[in-house]
């Protein structure tokens, strides 16, 4: 296989996985009650054939600290921006202490762990392996995640730049780990910064249309 074709292959596959992420918000999660195993075994099948291993997945504690330094100078000016908007919209008046209840919280980072898996184990690493510049592919990557929050008008646009940031970051240092504790800080800033409104409880997919607040 030329290095064009395997290039192309790597292209098909980052896109095809989420396309059928796509597929499942928008109608199999309700029309096929155990769609879901697709995931599992399309990511073993994945990091198998590609042989990929702990390290070029980003699951690893190895170099947690230099990671989380390098996550933190990129995503912590965003955790302030978030931060001083929902002061603006009145943020101030809301309770943390729904979202900080151990079973929310940790479930909401479990949900951002399997979010990291995807985006970057497997997105971000193929798209690397396709195309040779890192900003390009952060770009590409932060555009395919920001499209899985459509039609949600907060969670589109910010994680359009939040995505390609993780992405950039993780080419760099290759720790999901880090990134998955930072994706659990600002989705928990967002939730809390602005109106339940507009982000339905941070739904996508049609449970955003569904959604009705009390």
């Amino acid at each position: 296989m030329t290095l064009k074709v395997s290039r192309l292959f790597l292209l098909i596959e980052s896109i095809g996985f989420c396309a059928f992420v796509a597929w499942y918000i928008w109608q199999l999660q309700t029309a096929f009650r155990y769609s879901w195993i697709v995931f599992p075994v399309w990511l073993l099948a994945s990091f198998t054939l590609h042989k990929d291993t702990p390290q070029s997945l980003g699951w690893r504690a190895d170099n947690f600290w230099s990671a989380a330094k390098r996550a933190s100078a990129v995503l912590l000016p965003c955790a302030l921006a978030i931060a001083v908007t929902g002061l603006f919209l009145g943020g101030a008046h809301h309770s943390f202490r729904h979202v900080l209840l151990p079973n929310r919280f940790f479930g909401y980072l479990f949900f951002c762990l399997l979010q990291q898996i995807g985006l970057n184990s497997l997105v971000t690493n193929r798209l690397l392996a396709a195309i040779d510049s890192p900003v390009r592919v952060s770009l590409i990557a932060g555009a395919l995640f920001a499209l899985l929050h459509w039609p949600n008008p907060v969670l589109v646009p910010l994680t359009l730049i939040g995505g390609a940031l993780m992405s950039w970051v993780f080419a760099k240092e290759r720790n999901i780990l880090s990134l998955t504790v930072w994706q659990t800080i600002l989705g928990t800033l967002v939730w809390w910064a602005f109106p339940i409104a507009w982000h339905h409880s941070m739904r996508v997919g049609p449970g955003f249309y569904h959604f009705h607040s009390h």
